[in-house]
């Protein structure tokens, strides 16, 4: 079989008519939460870092940077938004794959549409079909390829970004292919990166090597034919294990946008049970942090090969210590960006507890589940079962409670009048005429805009 001919097809083929109504509706809910978070973690150091370093080697500044005063290319755009949308790990999950797919397809997008007007009914069937593509890619070689290292939103939101930029500007079936394949040769993410800047960075640069290896291909920059299943193809050789039939199976039937789940706590997914029941003990006992004595918890293995970090005295370490994330549900009652901040991982209450906790890991709880005993200096013990943490796909966030998370995160960055105008233009998106408009106004010192419909 020939899969990147297969994807690479249906991209170039795909019209917007075959995308079901559901599926466009879950394209504009990942779009409203992965641009809240761009535009939140807008002024973190870490983007302030990049653009400070890169930003003398920008070409022509045509393009916006979510939340930024400044432009740059739309290359270099694309990496700052890929930063600025996943480095408070706030954004998506597919827990198929454990892969953040919208972070590196959106930021791509975002600075192709500030730099080239775009319609949106053209920019959500792109994020859809290159968050298929990517997710897809995924599939294919997960759990071998995350468990040896590589991660995987990284080395996936290549291809992501390449077949959606590929499909705006209207790439043919061979230069697809070329496009899929010169991203397949770019990808790359260690999970050695977690707990620091780095790990923003992958969906950053894929965003911004997916959206450069569309444009070689539109100019006849050539690939292998079978960048994906070839014998020295991305999958063979980041996988030791792998089934290339998830490429193809039900494409254009099955969409994972449909699996697609929005985080209530900015860290990694599998913290959110633990965050999610030392809440709910935190809201129903109120236990005096003081009394404290141990915390035990029983969680998935797969907690404890991402999120065991301990000893830990930065906000980008918490979002990987499982054991900081009880912490703060207990002593705070909360898990919002305040409680990933340098200060709250150093606070001394809550250094206390999360020195306190242990964590042991049970085959027979999935990654969705929690089991959690407090103890305390009068001998009681205050117990929580998670069976399905808020936010998963059993559980997930409203559309209601992304409007909220939007608030939570862009009021730091704009004015309460612009960020109103910017959760109904990411509702409205399809019907926009300038998906611009999106961008222009995330930018601090803006004024709001009303929405110019296609007519």
């Amino acid at each position: 079989m020939n899969e990147t001919k297969t994807l690479a097809s249906y991209i170039v083929s795909n019209r917007w008519e075959d995308i079901p109504a559901d599926v466009r509706h879950e394209a504009k809910r990942s779009i409203i939460n992965v641009f809240g978070c761009a535009i939140g973690g807008s002024a973190h150091q870490a983007v302030t870092t990049a653009i400070r370093a890169l930003g003398p080697f920008s070409g022509e500044r045509t393009a916006g940077v979510i939340g930024r005063v400044e432009r740059l290319d739309p290359l270099h755009a694309s990496l700052m938004n890929g930063i600025s949308s996943h480095v408070e790990d706030y954004d998506d999950t597919t827990p198929k794959n454990y892969s953040h797919t919208s972070s590196p397809v959106s930021s791509a997008l975002f600075a192709y549409a500030s730099a080239n007007r775009v319609r949106g009914r053209d920019f959500v069937e792109a994020f859809i079909l290159g968050f298929e593509a990517a997710s897809r890619v995924g599939n294919v070689v997960y759990p071998a390829h995350y468990d040896v290292g590589w991660h995987i939103t990284g080395t996936i939101g290549v291809f992501g970004a390449a077949a959606a930029i590929g499909k705006l500007i209207g790439l043919n079936e061979q230069q697809m292919i070329w496009a899929l394949g010169l991203a397949g040769t770019q990808s790359a993410g260690l999970r050695e990166m977690f707990g620091s800047m780095g790990k923003a960075f992958h969906p950053g640069r894929s965003a911004q090597n997916g959206y450069a290896a569309a444009l070689l291909a539109q100019a006849g920059f050539t690939s292998g034919e079978r960048g994906i299943e070839g014998p020295r193809g991305f999958a063979h050789v980041t996988a030791a294990t792998r089934d290339l039939s998830k490429i193809g199976t039900r494409l254009g039937v099955d969409f994972d946008l449909r699996e697609n789940t929005y985080k209530p706590f900015p860290c990694g997914i599998v913290n959110h049970p633990t965050i999610d029941g030392a809440i709910q003990i935190h809201d129903a006992d109120r236990p005096d942090p003081a009394s404290i004595v141990a915390v035990r918890l029983r969680v998935a293995p797969l907690v404890l090969d991402l999120c065991n970090q301990q000893n830990i005295t930065k906000g980008l370490q918490g979002k990987f210590s499982v054991y900081h994330g009880a912490a703060v549900g207990l002593v705070r009652g909360k898990g919002g960006l305040r409680e990933y901040t340098d200060e709250a991982v150093n606070d001394p209450a809550i250094k206390r507890v999360r020195e306190l906790t242990t964590a042991t890991g049970d085959p027979s709880i999935t990654e969705d589940q929690v089991k959690i005993e407090v103890e305390l200096r009068d001998g009681r013990r205050l117990t929580k079962f998670v069976e399905q943490s808020l936010g998963n796909i059993h559980r997930p966030l409203t559309d209601r409670q992304l409007d909220e998370k939007f608030r939570d995160q862009a009021v730091m960055v704009l004015p309460a009048d612009a960020v109103e105008s910017l959760i109904q233009l990411c509702w409205n998106i399809d019907e926009l005429d300038d998906v611009g408009q999106l961008v222009r106004t995330s930018v601090p010192g803006a004024a709001p805009v009303e929405r110019e419909t296609v007519s």
